[in-house]
Formats: structure tokens, sequence, C-alpha cells
């Protein structure tokens, strides 16, 4: 399964791309490592990272996106660019958008430990935390199904 997760950051999306084949883990080779969107943007800018996020989530045939979820209150919350760039994503009929909690994203990488350390990934330090959202996902999914039986 090809997933994608996503960080939101001010008026960009971090994006990593991550699949897991026969229990192997695999880091695709991907043409963006961000989509930037303007900070005084339009309307017609919206469409465009609209656009542009639909169309690589096609080109690399991804099946689930998974945006780490941010706080709407407190010090942490997060602004109002990056939640229209939030609904912009999960307005796109294909292919399906889920949130994670922090909380949740912790937990599972304490169950399941990145077996590898981040800088041998050949990912850039700024991918980390979406990183490590597309990896507790797929841990989710793999041991979810398995923990019910």
């Amino acid at each position: 399964m090809k997933v994608c997760g996503i960080e939101i950051k001010g008026s960009e999306a971090i994006i990593c791309l991550l699949s897991l084949e026969n229990d192997v883990f695999l880091i695709p080779d991907c043409r963006a490592r961000k989509l930037m969107f303007p900070k005084n943007g339009t309307a017609d800018d919206l469409k465009a990272f609209q656009f542009s996020f639909k169309k690589l989530m096609q080109d690399y045939q991804i099946k689930e996106v998974v945006i780490r979820e941010r706080p709407t209150k407190g010090k942490f919350a997060g602004g109002a660019v990056g939640f229209k760039l939030e609904a912009a994503m999960q307005l796109v009929e294909e292919p399906n958008v889920i949130l994670m909690t922090p909380v949740a994203i912790k937990e599972s990488l304490k169950r399941n430990p990145i077996p590898v350390p981040f800088a041998e990934t050949g990912l850039k330090v700024f991918q980390e935390t979406a990183f490590n959202t597309a990896f507790a996902f797929l841990m989710n999914e793999k041991y979810s199904a398995k923990d019910t039986v």
C-alpha cells in the first residue's frame, strides 16, 4: 500500500511517500517534497494547489493520504492558511484523505519503532514528521487487522 504522509506548516504541505509491500518499506522518489501556497492566496491559488496535489497523488498512485492533525486552539494551533490547505486536500475525491492525531502517531511509533535511523532514509530533515506520520499509519493498518482476530 502506498501512502503519503503530510505535515502542514504555515503555507506549505510537507510530503513523504512511503509504501509497505511484503513487510518491506520503500521510500519512492518523488518530484516534490513540499507543496507551497501563497500566504495571501486567492481562490484561484487554492484551486491550483488542489489541482497540483491531486495530480501528484494520481501520478504516484497513492491510495491513502495521512495528514498530521493540528490543534485548533492553544500554543501549537494551526493557522487559517493551513486549514485551507487541509480542506482543499480533504475535498479531493481520490485518494482517501484522513487525519491522524499526534498522540496516535506517538503511540504507534512507541509500539512499532522505526527500524532504521531517519538519517539513513535519504529524506530531508524537514520531512521527518511527514515520514513518521506515514510510517505510523502503515503500522496501524498492518497490525490493527491482526489485533482484532
